[in-house]
């Protein structure tokens, strides 16, 4: 919906080009399913095989982006992308009957109008989150950590702690009484 002409869910099916899917849900094993989508890598193969220069970084969000007009759908960066992830699609952002890169470009009219990618604010499951990895997997932690604290002793369903960090608490505590 967020690469429609209409932005809208009703107004995007019923335009001449649909919008195509920018992330493409994977099934695994036990019908568990991996979104997978551009990571947006630094350096990027795919800019670095692109002939004609279609593909340039954003800088103030560090996003890989398509220039439409410049892309004539060579493939060349799908041949390249170690994640698989770029399809091509007739798109309503080119005048052009044909078809061009249409890869995850991390919403960037929305970042720059200061919100987060459409998906990962759809995304009902958190599955899918935005941000720099780094704060990201400190959020986690740091979640999970508490999480942990408050478990013992109650009914929350957490994860449980591993048997070595039981035993390690037993000792530390052992020693505590010994002194």
């Amino acid at each position: 919906m967020e690469h429609s002409q209409s932005k809208t869910i009703f107004g995007a099916i019923g335009e001449e080009r649909i919008s195509q899917p920018r992330i493409h849900v994977e099934p695994g094993i036990d019908y568990l399913t991996f979104p997978n989508r551009c990571r947006h890598c630094d350096p990027a193969p795919c800019m670095q095989v692109c002939p004609t220069d279609a593909l340039i970084r954003d800088k103030p969000t560090g996003s890989v982006i398509v220039q439409y007009p410049l892309c004539i759908g060579c493939t060349v960066c799908a041949m390249a992308c170690p994640f698989g992830i770029i399809t091509f699609h007739r798109i309503s952002q080119l005048a052009a009957d044909r078809e061009v890169n249409a890869k995850c470009d991390n919403c960037i009219e929305r970042q720059r109008a200061g919100k987060i990618p459409a998906c990962a604010e759809a995304c009902k499951t958190g599955a899918l989150e935005f941000g720099d990895a780094n704060d990201l997997i400190r959020t986690s932690r740091k979640d999970f950590t508490l999480r942990m604290l408050k478990s013992e002793g109650t009914d929350v369903e957490v994860p449980r702690i591993p048997e070595n960090v039981r035993a390690f608490r037993a000792i530390l505590k052992e020693l505590a009484e010994m002194s």
